[in-house]
């Protein structure tokens, strides 16, 4: 992965994980197998006081910021190439194009395909801009977005600065998110070499939507994100924001940001719809079958991934009786069916996500264990679940319930947690044969025989 694009980030880590899946190789810490060396500078790190973890953290995270020349330069057509890269050369029946989404890369996995991400994050460094002045924020790189958009006409740049989750991150890097509004060369000849004749493209498209600001052609400033706060909070401010801007000492206790002249794709996690007339355009062109696979927010796919692995294994006379909670990035497709775990992927560890798995385990049959994941982004931020609520969850399971990895004593800021995750699925004991990949004609299936069961999610065929 070129060194511009964010790892530190769904897309870019969810594209690894996928990829070593089909390599069959499980996923690393961070996506790297040479980051394993800093486990035990992570271990002695999380028994830091807090501000020192903070620190830390914004240090570690913050460093991937590229200067801004290396943003403005950027040839997103060799980016896409180097994600192509990433996965086998091999005939697929097929392969999904668009949005992140922990759910969408445990489907690609149990169908065996590859997914090309519509959204990547450049990371810029950032060292003059408050994480409390969205005002400032919007246009500190003006110059850069225009020079990266005028290098790049397939693109729309969404310019996100989030106060309250990237809080840390933010004092050293600013977060551009790019979309693809065509599949370009790069995308278009990967598709050639590895689709079958008359194969599938599968659109991933989150219909999620946030407030935005125009900044010019192409180029839209977001303030604030999917998390444990609403677009509206972001902007009002209350009781909640302001307790949490006097924890962190800020000068301010509420947030003023542009005005919000449109709601535009959300940054991370929604889909640009140019970008399916392209795809239809080309799968036309070549023979190829288009499907969509539509859901109004990233976690929409949860219970019906979920479902699916359940019902699969059932299939193959495995029990199902585990589930596996994921959370952001902290997934291994690999682990999840060597040990026959259903997995259930979580956006983030706040309280709407916690609300979404209390649901799903409302309406069906109950599991015997259960694994969670919990993401630390380093800031105690608004919205965010306790350590509390998500041991009451745990005590749903009928056996056992543990944490995956993470100490429920430094959570949310336990550094500890991106070594340990991947180590704490290892240690589940069951162990299953890997299975073939589930076909796609079994996927639209399940889907068929569940009518009603999923009301936010569609799968359309054109």
């Amino acid at each position: 992965m070129p060194r511009e694009i964010a790892g530190f980030d769904s897309a870019s880590a969810m594209a690894v994980a996928l990829a070593r899946f089909l390599h069959g190789r499980d996923t690393p810490p961070l996506g790297k197998p040479a980051l394993r060396v800093l486990r035990p500078a992570a271990t002695v790190a999380a028994k830091l006081p807090l501000r020192t973890r903070e620190w830390i953290y914004s240090v570690f995270s913050g460093a991937e910021g590229r200067p801004e020349s290396d943003i403005a330069g950027i040839d997103i057509d060799a980016v896409a190439e180097s994600i192509a890269e990433l996965y086998p050369r091999r005939r697929y029946p097929a392969a999904v194009i668009g949005s992140s989404g922990g759910a969408l890369i445990h489907l690609c996995a149990a169908l065996g395909v590859p997914w090309l991400p519509q959204t990547l994050l450049l990371p810029v460094r950032q060292r003059r801009v408050s994480p409390d002045d969205p005002m400032r924020a919007a246009h500190a790189f003006d110059s850069t977005a225009r020079a990266l958009l005028d290098r790049n006409p397939d693109l729309v740049l969404h310019h996100m600065h989030d106060p309250n989750q990237d809080r840390l991150t933010l004092r050293r890097m600013a977060y551009f998110r790019i979309k693809r509004i065509r599949l370009g060369r790069a995308y278009e000849k990967f598709l050639t070499d590895v689709l079958e004749p008359g194969g599938v493209i599968l659109t991933a498209e989150c219909g999620q939507r946030w407030p935005t600001t125009r900044i010019g052609e192409r180029h839209l400033f977001q303030f604030g994100a999917v998390g444990g706060m609403s677009p509206q909070e972001y902007r009002a401010g209350g009781p909640r924001v302001a307790e949490y801007l006097h924890r962190y000492g800020a000068p301010v206790s509420r947030w003023q940001a542009p005005p919000a002249d449109a709601e535009s794709p959300e940054a991370e996690w929604g889909f640009e719809p140019a970008l399916h007339d392209d795809i239809a355009a080309f799968a036309n062109r070549h023979g190829y079958r288009v499907s969509r696979l539509v859901f109004d927010e990233p976690e929409d796919l949860s219970p019906m991934i979920a479902d699916l692995y359940r019902w699969w294994y059932r299939q193959r006379g495995l029990p199902g009786d585990r589930l596996l909670i994921d959370s952001f990035m902290l997934l291994d497709p690999w682990w999840t069916l060597r040990t026959g775990a259903v997995p259930y992927w979580t956006a983030f560890p706040v309280q709407p996500s916690l609300d979404a798995v209390h649901r799903y385990l409302d309406s069906g049959d109950e599991y015997d264990y259960l694994h969670l994941g919990l993401f630390c982004h380093g800031v105690e931020s608004v919205g965010t679940a306790s350590a509390d609520q998500w041991r009451e969850l745990l005590r749903r399971a009928r056996v056992a319930g543990v944490f995956a990895g993470v100490s429920p004593n430094r959570y949310p800021n336990d550094p500890g947690v991106f070594f340990s995750y991947q180590r704490a699925i290892r240690a589940i004991p069951d162990r299953r044969p890997m299975p073939k990949p589930l076909s796609l004609a079994a996927f639209e299936m399940f889907v068929r025989n569940a009518p009603g069961r999923y009301p936010r999610v569609q799968l359309r065929a054109t």
